[in-house]
């Protein structure tokens, strides 16, 4: 039972009085993070936490929480909610997390939502409105507008947060991270980010299967424009539909860009360019290339950040002796460069770093992805993803689309959020909700 239903003639259960116990020492940071609607439970107590999408990547957050109390499990399909519930036989199922938030409000401290992009900010903005810590997968949310409300919802609220990206704690982004932040390449003013993935196919379907027994297919469209099943949707097609999904870049972006982000503190664009082949009104794009400026950040100096994505790469990679890695990031500075994708890294060129002493480890290793937003949850440590840091690499990710979408130069005002003198971009940072699920 949340600390904030004391007083209301609900019974004061020794959960409650542990929560409020271990408020008691953390001072003033975390009673304000109470005060805002967080509800942090004992450090040993496990946490109850809500699933909202179970299948697909939703299994893989599932079994990462494992090991606290899993009290529900909501998805629109029920062949996906029965295999999760033969392993979590205590949790209650629910099809639309609306009412699951409604009914369970009291059992509920955290929620993970594992849905399509554009479930994405209608499951978490009423959670966290509801004082619910959230985790939630990347891109964070459908638009660049919903990205913000999540952010700024989330710092007023005093949450503790993680958005999906969960290469984020490995031990090779952190030796890529220490590099560059030692100077080992020297100051770095261009980065280069490619991944092979493709999303293509045509227009939308004419024929109108019907929808499987066990799929609510009303409420998988959510706030989304009604329009007739069709299996070319789901379960994992829907990336390539503007209506649901931010095509590869959407998909990959915020888990290559986030190296760059990190390493070079990167916060918003100032400017960001796209081209690619013609946009279609309802599928994305594959074979982008977007050109993102950043600003100076105190002594560090701007940085051109190029992203490329279906096939296509910088073409300077042979000639400049660069392994064509199938997806990865390169940082190019002024004493040299240095590649590396999830797993590998190397400094370029080989011969000149023959020998090089690398800096020793300052960043200590992650307790797990998800176990730093667990944790955070419990006792309001930080964590390495939360919203502030993941929403400003996740409207970057998406402007790369709304500036692909739109056909021109976006110069990004990120305190308005909107693209100076180019009123057109509106249509593509905020979008129209459904009745009944507006924000």
């Amino acid at each position: 039972m949340p600390a904030h239903r004391i007083g209301t003639g609900a019974r004061l259960t020794r959960r409650a009085m542990l929560r409020d116990t271990a408020l008691a020492g953390f001072g003033i940071w975390t009673l304000s993070r109470h005060a805002g609607g967080a509800q942090i439970p004992s450090p040993n107590e496990r946490l109850s936490i809500a699933c909202i999408g179970v299948g697909g990547r939703g299994a893989h957050n599932l079994a990462d929480c494992s090991g606290e109390q899993i009290v529900a499990l909501c998805d629109v399909d029920q062949r996906r909610a029965a295999a999760a519930g033969q392993k979590f036989p205590q949790a209650r199922h629910y099809r639309d997390f609306r009412k699951m938030l409604d009914e369970m409000d009291r059992e509920i401290d955290a929620v993970v939502v594992s849905t399509p992009d554009h479930i994405h900010a209608p499951a978490a903005v009423l959670a966290m409105k509801m004082g619910k810590h959230c985790y939630c997968e990347k891109p964070l949310a459908h638009t660049v507008a919903e990205v913000r409300m999540m952010t700024e919802l989330a710092r007023r609220k005093g949450l503790a947060t993680q958005m999906g990206t969960q290469i984020h704690a490995g031990a090779n982004y952190r030796r890529v991270v220490e590099l560059v932040q030692s100077g080992a390449i020297g100051p770095v003013a261009e980065v280069h980010v490619w991944h092979p993935v493709r999303y293509e196919g045509g227009g939308r379907p004419t024929d109108t299967p019907p929808a499987p027994a066990e799929l609510d297919w009303d409420l998988w469209l959510g706030p989304a424009p009604v329009r007739p099943y069709h299996p070319c949707y789901v379960p994992g097609a829907w990336r390539g539909w503007w209506d649901f999904g931010n095509g590869g870049l959407g998909d990959f972006g915020c888990h290559y860009m986030d190296l760059p982000f990190w390493a070079l503190r990167l916060r918003h664009p100032s400017t960001i360019e796209a081209e690619g082949p013609r946009v279609h009104p309802e599928r994305t794009s594959s074979g982008l290339i977007v050109r993102y400026e950043f600003p100076a950040r105190d002594a560090l100096p701007a940085v051109r950040m190029t992203w490329y994505d279906g096939g296509r790469r910088p073409d300077f990679l042979s000639d400049r002796k660069i392994p064509e890695w199938g997806a990865a990031v390169l940082f190019i500075g002024s004493k040299g460069m240095l590649i590396a994708d999830y797993d590998r890294h190397r400094l370029l060129p080989e011969d000149q770093f023959a020998g090089f002493q690398r800096p020793d480890p300052t960043i200590p290793d992650s307790i797990g992805h998800h176990a730093e937003w667990i944790r955070a949850c419990k006792t309001g440590a930080p964590t390495t993803c939360n919203f502030d840091y993941s929403g400003a690499l996740a409207e970057t990710v998406l402007l790369g689309n709304a500036a692909h979408r739109v056909g021109k130069k976006l110069r990004w005002d990120p305190a308005r959020l909107e693209a100076a003198g180019c009123p057109e971009a509106d249509a593509f940072l905020h979008k129209a909700y459904r009745k009944g699920w507006e924000l």
